[in-house]
């Protein structure tokens, strides 16, 4: 039997996603369940990845199925594709396995001609040349590439000659003006006439919805989520209902519940005698769904039920189109909804409380991804109070953003690089400003309704955003009137997008809390996660704040920040240039009180709970000065002249510093320094213990160990210093060695190490550039090329790699437990907070995962999810 490559959409259902695309097995779905569906078929993800393997060419075969089931359409229908006097008209869609909102492009009304558009027009009177110039320009900028510039040109133009104000008021002659208009361009631009023929057009669009699959924002929009380019995409060919057909029509895009606040009520937006595209492009502003409720509320009523009817059905809430066609209420997609992460807390919350979610599906249904909008400063309410607003828009993502204006997404892309935070202001964002969206803090849009492209891809990416701000007027590429005030590119604007206020400079931001409702999906996480989740915390704000969020105890506290501190920087300067062991202690006796003042804050917030403390870990140059003045002071306090002192910097250098004396090595070389931090550690746990009462658990990290014989060196020396120190005061600290496994050595010979050490954390930042062999702080030059060329499909420092480096954890953690079934085992890196990571880790024989403070309810989450 030969392969199925084209499906109606009464042969699929909702477990066909991969085949089908979201679109196209939810359509299914939605036809097995009654609901009032314009019937079509699927042109399936299997033909779009042949496509490519055939070099772009649709098979023969396939365009036979194509038109077998274009033949069953026209028998469901009534109608025939190409018909003269009872014609068919279909839409063509992309629709992958995932949604990729604005990566991929939509055609309407294909199937039309000049005889058809004719014959329509007795039907359906000027809707059908309406229909016509939209399938036109559609398909010239879908299809061919034509750039809209052209049609918008046209379009004003004859808005002009006939002194009409919108393309929504076209009579019939200026109608057909614009058509010939748009033909013209047509020709002129792509070099042939527009096609007439119905299934050329229809083929031709199936193939460019293919070729859209690997447009670079396509491909860019895959990249930042990390889906496969391998995937292709579904083509979804439905029979055309029209909300362009006067009155009582209308189209719309609608959630079963607010995406921004998640209150349980219609949210969305729809206009009268439109097309689905008017809505969702932003280049209309569209009522809220609360005037159809007045003026169609049979409609709205019917719609609300199959909303909820939706909802019950996929367990969660919906995203949905709509379209209104002379009374007649027609669901043309549905989905799951992008959500804010606040609306994302709330809808997961009621709908276990509605029953229609249990509580792990709830969990599941957080994307961890956009869940750092909850942990990140608001603006500060005191200020908001002195301050006026100088312009209010529609508040369509939450958030406080700050940043430079930037006209364009190439201009948000060149401050970010700068290391500026941007707000990317504009008319109305596209799917080519993905990039730019990307890396902005906010973005502003002077038009577009809450469902058009800004909002929605705002929403997704977790970015504050405040659209149709009609207070904005552009008038130069580089400038733009806010309120009688000119800005440039550069000045600084403030939004709020849970306001949708727009405020003049930069506004100071506060602190927020975890609500009562992020704290019980917090606690439900925990329920479903079997490991714990510390934190990588220096200070006791960060310590403080990571315990706010539920962090279960501290997987690295590196201590060398401790080290740079303005009141020591100087004494461990000391300490490095001195020439005997003798200069070196008495250096180290000035930092011993400050380094057990660190501690002691630290324990203070963490009681009994674990803190892993890493020892001493970066080469040494790198606490010397390199500021003129600053030398010249040091040289003075050590008694050396300049000359000197540089000489003994530039010895200090190493052609490759990180694989050189560092970490362990250098307590090697000078013990002495591994012994003050012991004492400095032990002495603040005694005291702690003292002043609290509670038993404290610290743990002693040895850094780049990769050999048993370094490990045993240290730890003897440390054990004995802390055990004489604990005896003496005679207060129990249940104190723990163990070691950092950051080198490839290490994980082939950790069953030796395991066998004296306590613990082992995973350092998986330097496990990682030990393994590739390159530097994480260099390979930012090589690694996009290496990703652009698909050599790599992720940056292995932001997602672990699972492939080689997983081997070696995998081997390490294997041979550890070998010898020592309970041994502690953790990763302190920073891929213990990326939750792409932490799906390896949950079931890689972890006991925890440590990352930093903001990104505890991540992992938390992530850990709870399936």
């Amino acid at each position: 039997m030969n392969k199925q490559y084209v499906y109606m959409f009464s042969e699929g259902n909702a477990t066909m996603r991969n085949t089908l695309g979201g679109k196209g097995a939810n359509l299914s779905e939605m036809t097995h369940l009654g609901l009032p569906v314009p019937q079509g078929f699927v042109v399936s993800t299997d033909a779009c990845v042949r496509y490519y393997d055939e070099s772009m060419i649709i098979d023969d075969e396939i365009v036979r199925e194509i038109e077998r089931k274009l033949n069953e359409l026209e028998i469901v229908s009534g109608k025939k594709f190409g018909d003269n006097s009872n014609p068919l008209l279909v839409s063509v869609r992309s629709g992958a396995r995932v949604s990729m909102p604005g990566m991929m492009d939509t055609i309407l009304n294909l199937g039309m001609n000049d005889t058809v558009a004719a014959s329509l027009y007795k039907v359906m009177g000027i809707t059908a040349y309406d229909s016509y110039r939209r399938l036109i320009q559609m398909f010239s900028e879908v299809a061919m590439g034509v750039d809209k510039k052209h049609f918008d040109t046209d379009m004003q133009t004859v808005l002009k000659k006939y002194d009409i104000e919108s393309d929504h008021d076209l009579t019939l002659e200026a109608l057909k003006d614009v058509i010939e208009r748009y033909k013209d361009t047509y020709i002129r631009e792509v070099g042939k006439p527009f096609p007439d023929d119905p299934k050329e057009q229809l083929l031709l669009a199936i193939e460019s919805v293919f070729k859209s699959w690997n447009t670079p924002r396509a491909k860019y929009y895959r990249k930042l989520n990390g889906f496969s380019d391998k995937w292709g995409t579904a083509v979804t060919i439905q029979e055309m209902v029209f909300g362009n057909m006067g009155q009582g029509s209308a189209t719309g895009v609608a959630f079963s519940r607010n995406p921004a606040t998640g209150e349980d009520s219609l949210y969305g937006e729809f206009l009268y005698n439109a097309q689905g595209e008017d809505v969702v492009a932003g280049t209309h502003t569209p009522l809220p769904m609360s005037d159809m409720k007045i003026t169609m509320p049979e409609i709205y009523q019917k719609f609300y039920d199959y909303a909820k009817q939706l909802e019950k059905h996929y367990h969660d809430m919906q995203d949905m189109e709509f379209t209104v066609e002379r009374g007649n209420l027609y669901l043309l997609q549905t989905r799951s909804g992008k959500r804010t992460a606040q609306a994302a807390v709330k809808i997961a919350i009621d709908l276990v409380n509605e029953g229609v979610m249990t509580k792990e599906e709830a969990v599941n249904a957080i994307d961890v991804n956009i869940i750092d909008a909850l942990l990140h400063p608001q603006f500060d309410r005191k200020v908001l109070k002195e301050v006026q607003s100088i312009a209010k828009g529609l508040p369509a993502s939450p958030g406080a953003a700050t940043g430079v204006i930037a006209f364009t997404a190439a201009q948000a892309v060149h401050y970010y690089n700068k290391g500026k935070s941007v707000i990317l202001t504009r008319h109305e964002t596209s799917p080519e400003d993905i990039e730019g969206m990307h890396v902005s803090s906010g973005i502003l849009t002077a038009r577009g309704g809450m469902t058009s492209h800004a909002a929605v891809v705002a929403r997704g990416m977790g970015k504050s955003c405040v659209v149709g701000c009609s207070d904005i007027v552009f008038h130069k590429f580089d400038e733009a009137t806010i309120n009688g005030k000119v800005y440039k590119e550069g000045d600084e604007i403030s939004i709020d997008g849970g306001t949708g206020l727009v405020y003049d400079g930069k506004l100071k931001t506060q602190e927020v809390s975890i609500s009562e409702d992020f704290e019980t999906i917090l606690k439900w996480s925990d329920e479903f996660s079997k490991l714990k989740v510390y934190t990588n915390a220096d200070t006791p704000e960060d310590v403080q704040k990571a315990l706010d969020f539920g962090a279960k105890g501290i997987g690295l506290v590196r201590t060398e920040h401790m080290f740079f501190e303005s009141d020591r920087i100087r004494a461990v300067r000391e300490m490095i240039l001195s020439q005997s062991q003798t200069q070196r202690e008495i250096a180290l006796k000035k930092i011993l009180p400050m380094q057990r003042k660190d501690f002691e804050d630290i324990f203070r917030l963490m009681k009994d709970l674990p803190v892993t403390i890493r020892y001493l870990d970066p080469p040494l140059h790198e606490f010397m000065p390199t500021a003129t003045q600053d030398i010249e002071e040091l040289a003075k306090v050590m008694n050396i002249t300049t000359t000197d002192l540089r000489e003994v910097i530039r010895s200090l250098h190493e052609y490759n510093p990180m694989m050189g004396h560092r970490g362990c090595r250098l307590a090697i070389s000078y013990p002495e320094i591994a012994l003050m931090q012991t004492q400095a550690l032990i002495e603040a746990a005694i005291n702690i213990t003292k002043e609290t009462g509670y038993t404290l658990q610290p743990e002693i990290m040895i850094p780049l160990v990769g050999d048993v014989s370094e490990f045993n060196y240290l730890a003897t020396r440390i054990r004995e210093l802390s055990d004489k120190l604990i005896k003496d005061a005679n207060v129990d600290v249940n104190y723990r060695v163990g070691t950092m496994i950051e080198l490839p050595r290490a994980c082939i010979l950790a069953d030796e190490i395991a066998v004296e050490a306590d613990f082992l954390s995973f350092g998986t930042n330097d496990l990682t550039q030990m393994t590739y062999g390159f530097s994480r702080d260099d390979a930012g030059g090589f690694l996009n090329d290496y990703l652009d060329k698909h050599i790599y499909t992720s940056d292995p420092f932001s997602s672990l790699d699972t492939q080689g480096v997983s081997q070696l954890i995998d081997i390490a953690i294997e041979k550890a437990r070998s010898v020592k079934p309970n041994i502690k085992i953790g990763i302190c890196g920073e891929h213990g907070g990326d939750p792409k990571s932490i799906a390896y880790f949950k079931q890689a024989g972890f006991d925890y995962v440590s990352c930093s403070p903001y990104r505890v309810p991540i992992a938390r989450i992530a850990l709870g999810q399936k």
